[in-house]
């Protein structure tokens, strides 16, 4: 028998609220300074709230830092998952490199957080990248070794293929200020990321067009 005491309150809409103010100032934190160099302190500053406030919401760093990275991973799967087996390959494969390009302009800080997540092991995603993420991986490189199999596309190495994307559209995000020093002030604003996504186009697009079709 359950007693009140061992049931869960709910949570109320002021509480979430909090919450998400803290996960957003939790974001800022630690894209720019990882997870060793954030401190509950700076959390709590940069969401404009005492320390002992935060931590009637979060008991701890690691306590907001998980469901942050759930979130970003969710969201970093989403343009995967969409590749439709059923699409014609050279726009679907396009199409999910404008997406994550997309992504690392409109989400940058996810996207520093998941890098420096990578760079010190991936502890908090260790289970779910063994899982998850390879399982959905898996799935679409079945789908584009049957779009070379019928060769609509050019046979490579699809694993590779994947890597290569998310290295080529990530860039834009992780490195975005050396991208921005280089390109100077004339074409290093917003039409960084067309021009990016055009190249890319080119490289991933023609590369994957058949020998015959070319």
């Amino acid at each position: 028998m359950t007693t009140d005491a061992e049931t869960p309150r709910p949570i109320t809409r002021i509480q979430r609220e909090k919450q998400e103010v803290i996960l957003e100032a939790a974001l800022d934190v630690f894209s720019q300074f990882g997870f060793r160099g954030s401190t509950i302190d700076q959390i709590a500053e940069a969401a404009g709230m005492s320390k002992p406030n935060l931590l009637y919401y979060f008991k701890s760093k690691e306590d907001i830092h998980a469901p942050l990275l759930a979130r970003i991973l969710d969201t970093w799967l989403e343009p995967l998952r969409e590749m439709d087996p059923k699409g014609d390959p050279l726009p679907e494969i396009q199409s999910y490199i404008r997406r994550k390009l997309e992504m690392s302009r409109d989400f940058p800080r996810e996207s520093r957080l998941f890098a420096n997540e990578m760079l010190r092991g991936a502890p908090g995603f260790y289970d779910i990248l063994h899982t998850d993420l390879k399982d959905l991986v898996d799935e679409k490189v079945k789908i584009i070794r049957g779009w070379m199999a019928e060769g609509k596309i050019a046979k490579a190495d699809p694993y590779h293929l994947i890597f290569s994307i998310w290295a080529t559209t990530q860039h834009y995000a992780d490195f975005d200020i050396q991208v921005k020093a280089v390109l100077g002030r004339e074409r290093g604003g917003e039409g960084r990321f067309e021009d990016a996504a055009r190249f890319l186009d080119q490289l991933f697009l023609h590369g994957l067009t058949p020998h015959n079709k070319r």
